[in-house]
């Protein structure tokens, strides 16, 4: 994946993980650094990842959270009452945590930040909380508050500043699709859709938001800049996440609510941003910006590559010494417990050393400088984030090769070292030798045999089979004397005789033969149309406006239809969100599962 993006410093959102589920594709990627933020508590939600590409960045600190109030791993201290020197800075003070309505450790406890320093700017990996129901207002607006403040406060301390993630917050109605209809939904007109609290705040932070009305007092100016309007300011439709449940992708209704922006006095810094909304694997795709290679700061010009390293790994432009131990940091996903001092077991086997470099103990000439662009990707992973430079024709190693010994020579060695006498290999169970091992059945010699229907011979080739045997005197001795007799007849204990229960074989009715052998016979296809009917799928109704078939959906809004099925046309919903008619895009058609007829269908 990471080949494909083409991104040196990559950031996750909603890895929805726990440590527990870290693995080896995950932490042990060569070449790759990683910096995780992991819920405390919920399982299986939220989560921030940043990956870092060694061979062109490296940060020089990692935080985790927004407020600071967390501690490095290791350590009891938290990150705002580390020494200055080891603090990136710009933490909410004790008046901007005490007007937010959620507590500092609660909004950092659900793995929804990473920040790292580089020596060039500050960079914010977030997932800010998604606006999905009234009992989680108060948190979301507290984590905006105060993500608002860390930003504004790292701008006032001199520091360069680049945010990106999902913020889930669409700045402006032509940044979502749904505008008109949420506003209809909701009862609102458009000045109070624009100023609606998270809204309002975002708007603040950037130059040219809208904002409505006078300007809030502790946030007089605009900090942040949004690049990728800024690079197309009047695009239309371009949006970053769509509803999955109603496949909105294909007709483009949905939101822009990812974003890479940055701190007014590094724009020029960027050459391009943009989307990519043909990258698919999720409901959000990547949203990027890509940094020139001499970038100015502080009136001197410098390669980005000496910017974005600890100082002396480059200098213009030219690694001077490779990534080492020491430069590694405590949040760094290579020091956590469970993979601190390993290695990938696929990168073992796919880099092997060069016997002229176990010969030749002399350092290596420097690598040819990697590509100065730094990409940043936001990409969400709905499953488990994949490993970026796993081969695909890997092939499994050989193992090693041994002699094997025969029992003779296993018998030797054992006699070598006793008293002389050699002992007896140990004797496997075997049968009897008087008795006849049975040969194996047609039906046990494969597995396909096995779900094959027994033969049964017909009626005429058992009978003239019978009958040779008897004419021939080929039977089988009985398991009672008494009933071996020439006759058919057995003889009872007084020396008389009585008719046996079941006559000759020959003497017997076709009739009563024929019912024998079919109820011996096993039908593999009446059986397999026999389960066809039970697991089959209902046969679908066909759409009014495309004669297409239907899909099953079920309801999951409250209500006294909570729990029910209904059919509706399988085509995407189009850019008007709505259903339409006599168009590509999904029509009116609706039926409750209760009330189709499968013989309607006919």
């Amino acid at each position: 994946m990471f080949d494909i993006l083409e991104a040196d410093i990559i950031v996750f959102q909603e890895t929805k993980i726990q440590r527990k589920d870290l693995v080896d594709d995950m932490v042990l990627i060569p070449g790759w650094d990683c910096y995780w933020s992991l819920p405390r508590h919920k399982k299986g939600y939220s989560g921030v990842v940043i990956y870092t590409r060694q061979s062109v960045c490296a940060p020089i600190r990692a935080e985790e959270g927004i407020t600071g109030v967390l501690c490095p791993p290791g350590s009891s201290t938290s990150f705002r009452d580390l020494p200055n020197e080891q603090q990136i800075g710009g933490y909410p003070s004790k008046s901007q945590l005490e007007k937010s309505a959620v507590d500092a450790t609660t909004v950092d406890s659900e793995g929804r930040c990473v920040i790292l320093e580089f020596p060039a700017f500050v960079l914010l990996g977030v997932y800010s909380p998604a606006n999905r129901d009234e009992t989680r207002d108060d948190f979301r607006l507290g984590f905006i508050e105060l993500l608002d403040a860390r930003v504004r406060n790292l701008v006032s301390e001199g520091k360069r500043v680049i945010l990106t993630g999902d913020l889930n917050i669409s700045r402006d109605e032509i940044d979502t699709a749904n505008a008109q209809s949420s506003m209809r939904k909701h009862g609102l007109t458009a000045q109070e859709y624009i100023s609606m609290p998270a809204r309002r705040i975002f708007n603040h932070l950037l130059e040219g938001g809208k904002v409505l009305g006078q300007r809030d007092v502790d946030r007089r100016l605009p900090a942040m800049w949004d690049l990728c309007r800024g690079f197309h300011p009047s695009r239309q439709g371009m949006f970053t996440c769509w509803e999955q449940k109603v496949n909105a992708r294909p007709g483009n209704y949905g939101s822009r609510i990812d974003y890479v922006i940055c701190s007014l006095g590094i724009k020029e810094w960027f050459v391009d941003a943009n989307i990519q909304e043909g990258l698919l694997g999720s409901d959000h795709c990547p949203v990027y910006a890509v940094i020139k290679d001499r970038i100015t700061f502080d009136g001197k010009e410098y390669d980005v590559r000496d910017v974005v390293n600890p100082p002396g790994i480059f200098v213009d432009g030219v690694r001077k010494r490779e990534h080492m131990t020491k430069d590694i940091l405590p949040m760094s996903g290579k020091l956590i417990p469970e993979f601190d001092g390993r290695r990938s077991i696929r990168d073992m086997f796919a880099r092997k050393p060069s016997v002229a470099k176990l010969q030749d103990p002399s350092p290596s000439a420097a690598p040819a400088p990697s590509p100065t662009n730094i990409t940043y990707e936001r990409t969400v992973t709905v499953q488990d984030p994949p490993s970026p430079n796993a081969p695909t024709n890997l092939k499994a190693p050989q193992p090693l090769s041994t002699c094997e010994s025969s029992p003779t020579a296993i018998n030797k060695s054992r006699s070598s070292d006793g008293d002389g006498e050699a002992r007896p290999l140990k004797r496997f169970k075997s049968a009897s030798s008087g008795a006849v091992q049975a040969p194996l059945e047609e039906s046990q010699r494969s597995l396909k045999n096995f779900f094959q229907p027994k033969h049964t011979p017909t009626l005429e080739a058992v009978s003239t089979k019978e009958i040779e045997k008897q004419s021939n005197g080929d039977r089988r001795p009985s398991q009672n004397p008494l009933a071996d007799r020439h006759d058919g007849s057995q003889q009872d204990e007084d020396g008389g005789s009585q008719a046996t229960e079941n006559p000759p074989l020959e003497k017997r009715s076709q009739g009563d033969a024929a019912t024998e052998v079919e109820k011996a016979v096993f039908d593999p296809v009446q059986s397999k149309e026999s389960w066809s009917k039970i697991f089959t799928k209902p046969v679908a109704p066909r759409c009014e406006g495309h004669d297409e078939p239907c899909v099953s959906m079920l309801t999951k809004k409250n209500g006294v239809n909570r729990g029910r099925s209904f059919w509706m046309c399988s085509r995407p919903l189009g850019p008007s969100g709505n259903k339409e008619k006599n168009t590509q895009w999904r029509c009116h058609t609706f039926i409750w599962c209760s009330d189709w007829n499968p013989r309607d269908a006919g």
